[in-house]
């Protein structure tokens, strides 16, 4: 409080006096000492009032030290606070009340009040003169000490008035306490009304998310039972979410969908934007947005089977709604999974089957199985092989396999063999498009097609594989090398079958390249396939340098040493003839020779 502040307080307790007592005041009665002691009695009942109004601990004891010259023409010296059975300072007399003049020091101040024992008590000052200590007590005990002083002792009515000060201090600062206690309960019991409330709201929020959910397996299990595959969950994820609802297999494929679908274009998305697709949904543990759905991914030992879309465009879909979908996109992981394993089943069948069919299958036996698997082994066949170069011939080659010949069209059994993909094919021989198909599945055109000729029986089946590895080899070995080849297209190569010719071609063969074979092998050079790729080129000189990485000099050294080991003459037509086809059959037959 400020001087001024207080000054006008003890103006008003003093002018207040006379009013207060009225007609039963004796003030004529009294003496100048009673008149005097009557004053400060009544300044010290209106300090009881103003510090029991409710005022915080620091400004209770500052109203005391304030009060203490005005009562008792003493000097305030602070205020030590027994806390944890230590005395602190814990309040500094205002400079009014000092008269400008610092505080004195107390000499050792715990050990002089420690020695007092709770009792008031005379303590001693650094600077000398009378020293006093009053007792600010409570119902629970010592709450510390007010301190003043003065050049020589006080009247002992005065000291009555610094004991009455610090039991009014006292009171005021135990009812301040109480008060903070009070406010502090207060404040803890509101907090744990409105933790009881939240608790409380959370454990509705719960158990109406619970029903919530109940009723999701509910649904969902009613669909499980009722076998309706993704047409059943199509509905259910409809009937609990109120979205459209559409469910697509891993290419965007239609499958089932419920509610008011909004019509869409019967194109096939675009593979790469689906592929995308695929991979964002991958990487989340939930439901993804995109393009005004919400997209849900069945997944499977970390592959994608499938999605469920809700047609969501304004963005309402909450925590339930994706909830609802996260349950169905298991059901639909269960369904597709299951599906994937019959058909991986069948595909184990038919691979079986075309094996056997490609090393000469009993007629009656073949047909049985292909029935089983639901296909008609009767009628014309051809066999179609297929290798692309950097992929391996696995399963997910062979998936692309059986994906491109699907969309052409082809009604086909598929299997591996070595690093090649086999289709047993029914219908007559053609090039049905499956290279440019399959180059779009793989993503890549570095790959070549053979195709066998036609089959009439089971028996003429290993013929026309035998011919369809043939026309892949011819493909690898011709310019250029990717491509389809079939074996009507082999023309020359046709006669290299593995028969009783075999020996007449092979000779022919040494006639011609003999000389040139055994000089490559004896000096580690490659001229049989410098005369390969010049006669590949048609003679050209630049084309042929270029296709073997050569310098044009460097190549018509080479053409010079041909000469001169195989004896033969490039520029006389029977020779360039026999050595053409020399060549195209070392390359078709390759280390046989």
């Amino acid at each position: 409080m400020s001087g001024t502040a207080d000054d006008a307080t003890s103006a008003t307790h003093r002018s207040i006096a006379p009013r207060s007592l009225g007609s039963r005041a004796p003030t004529a009665a009294l003496t100048g000492w009673g008149r005097k002691q009557s004053a400060s009695l009544y300044d010290v009942f209106v300090l009881a009032v103003t510090m029991l109004d409710g005022r915080p601990v620091d400004e209770i004891l500052q109203l005391a030290m304030d009060e203490v010259p005005h009562l008792l023409g003493c000097r305030p010296e602070g205020c030590c606070m027994l806390r944890d059975g230590r005395f602190e300072l814990e309040a500094t007399p205002s400079t009014r009340a000092l008269g400008g003049r610092a505080a004195r020091v107390l000499t050792d101040p715990v050990g002089q009040l420690t020695a007092l024992e709770g009792e008031d008590g005379a303590v001693h000052f650094r600077e000398g003169g009378w020293g006093w200590a009053a007792g600010l007590r409570s119902p629970g005990g010592l709450l510390g000490y007010l301190l003043v002083s003065a050049g020589k002792p006080p009247p002992d009515e005065d000291r009555f008035l610094v004991y009455a000060l610090a039991q009014l201090t006292g009171a005021a600062l135990y009812n301040a306490e109480a008060r903070r206690r009070d406010r502090e309960y207060a404040r803890q019991l509101f907090r744990a009304i409105e933790e009881r409330d939240a608790v409380n709201e959370r454990l509705t929020a719960l158990v109406a998310e619970l029903e919530e959910q109940r009723t999701v397996h509910d649904v969902l299990a009613r669909t499980s039972l009722t076998d309706e595959g993704e047409r059943g969950i199509a509905a259910a994820v409809y009937e609990l979410t109120g979205l459209a609802t559409r469910v697509e297999d891993r290419f965007g494929n239609l499958l089932a969908r419920a509610g008011p679908v909004p019509p869409e274009p019967d194109t096939k998305p675009d593979p790469l934007q689906r592929e995308q697709l695929m991979h964002e949904a991958m990487r989340e543990l939930g439901p993804i947005r995109h393009e005004g759905r919400l997209v849900g991914l069945a997944r499977h030992r970390g592959e994608p089977l499938g999605s469920i879309e809700l047609i969501d465009p304004d963005g309402t879909a909450g925590e339930a709604e994706k909830f609802a979908l996260e349950h169905a996109c298991t059901a639909l992981s269960l369904e597709l999974a299951h599906r994937r394993s019959l058909a991986e089943a069948e595909l184990r069948l038919r691979r079986e089957l075309v094996d056997d069919l490609l090393t000469g299958a009993d007629a009656g036996g073949a047909y049985a199985r292909a029935e089983a698997i639901g296909h008609d082994l009767h009628g014309p066949h051809h066999v179609t092989v297929a290798q692309w170069r950097g992929t391996a011939a696995d399963d997910r080659f062979l998936g692309a396999v059986g994906r491109a010949a699907q969309g052409r069209g082809l009604r086909s059994l598929l299997a591996r063999r070595g690093d090649m993909a086999v289709l047993v094919v029914r219908g007559e021989p053609r090039d049905s498009g499956l290279y440019q198909a399959l180059a779009d599945e793989v993503g890549s055109p570095h790959g070549a097609v053979g195709i066998g000729s036609l089959c009439e029986a089971v028996a003429d089946i290993p013929r026309s594989f035998d011919q369809a590895v043939r026309a892949l080899a011819v493909r690898r070995q011709s310019h250029p090398v990717d491509g389809t080849t079939t074996c009507e297209e082999l023309g020359l190569y046709r006669i290299l079958a593995r028969d009783k010719d075999a020996g007449d071609v092979t000779d022919f063969v040494r006639e011609w390249l003999g000389a040139l074979l055994d000089y490559d092998d004896t000096h580690g050079t490659d001229l049989v396939h410098t005369l390969s790729r010049y006669f590949d080129h048609g003679g050209n000189y630049d084309e042929t340098a270029q296709a073997l990485a050569v310098h044009r000099s460097t190549l018509r050294y080479r053409l010079q040493r041909i000469r001169e080991v195989s004896g033969r003459r490039l520029d006389e037509v029977d020779s360039r003839f026999n050595l053409q086809v020399a060549t195209r059959i070392w390359k078709v037959s390759g280390p046989a020779f």
